[in-house]
């Protein structure tokens, strides 16, 4: 474990420094502030998420264009697969609807940790 996290850990650290327009207005202005904690660039197993809200099990994925291509499609499954296998609930949004219709994409994360069991350990 220590070998993953001497790799991923520095790797979340450059992701959070160098988010995208999208994250930064994600986190920013909604996810920093909510009710339930969230983590930005959090690592589970061999993968790091977006962001994650433990206590809800809710992990929150934005997509730029790349995740369009049929090799980034697969791993994507691959890796929701794996999250989900773990309990977690995986929400993607596109980083367009971020841009165009960030007021909804905060209502459909309220909305699905509203319906999760919420873990206050």
């Amino acid at each position: 474990m220590k070998d993953r996290d001497s790799l991923l850990t520095p790797r979340a650290r450059d992701l959070r420094t160098n988010a995208t327009k999208q994250e930064n207005h994600l986190w920013y202005d909604y996810l920093h502030s909510y009710p339930v904690r969230f983590f930005r660039q959090f690592i589970i197993g061999e993968y790091i998420t977006d962001f994650c809200c433990r206590n809800a099990k809710v992990v929150v994925e934005l997509d730029g264009q790349h995740h369009r291509e049929q090799d980034q499609i697969e791993y994507d499954a691959e890796r929701d697969a794996y999250l989900r296998g773990r309990g977690y609930e995986v929400l993607r949004f596109s980083n367009h609807e971020v841009d165009t219709q960030f007021r909804e994409v905060c209502d459909a994360i309220d909305r699905v940790i509203r319906e999760r069991p919420i873990n206050l350990q």
